[in-house]
């Protein structure tokens, strides 16, 4: 197991989508079961995308 931060996984896998992550989502810490050496792509974007969305508002414009 290792723990690190969101914005590890989005500079090794995808440095493009930093300025467009918030501040807080960047510091998420996440808990990789195999660790961030064996992380995929695909499994990168993965835990990307669910982050945006653990860290979404959940208030709605009317």
């Amino acid at each position: 197991m290792e723990t690190v931060k969101l914005s590890d996984i989005v500079l090794r896998w995808y440095p493009e989508m930093l300025p467009s992550l918030k501040k807080n989502e960047l510091n998420s810490m996440i808990l990789l079961r195999d660790g961030l050496s064996i992380l995929k792509p695909t499994d990168a974007l993965e835990i990307i995308q669910y982050s945006i969305c653990e860290h979404q508002d959940n208030n709605y414009l009317q």
